[in-house]
């Protein structure tokens, strides 16, 4: 599984309501993600912890695979944040 193969901007939206439908600490706990320190996906006005999301939307994608895991892919500005951005959304560093 790769990060690459996540292109589709319906999926990290679908992982942006399930994280804003469970919350910031139960998201993170059921699908095996740390919290973010530095890079978060804004959305609406909040942030999102960007490598959890990116992970998640990887699963809404392509349910056969399922959602990356959080050793699947390195975070950052190299990797997720081109990768949000290049789908259209805006990354905050912080």
């Amino acid at each position: 599984m790769a990060l690459s193969q996540l292109t589709s901007t319906r999926a990290v939206i679908q992982a942006i309501t399930e994280f804003d439908r469970l919350g910031r600490d139960r998201f993170l706990e059921e699908y095996g993600f740390g919290r973010a320190r530095r890079y978060f996906l804004e959305y609406d006005g909040r942030l999102h912890d960007s490598k959890a999301i990116v992970g998640v939307a990887h699963g809404f994608q392509m349910p056969s695979k399922g959602p990356l895991n959080c050793h699947d892919f390195s975070g950052g500005a190299r990797t997720v944040q081109v990768k949000l951005e290049e789908l259209g959304f805006d990354v905050r560093v912080v």
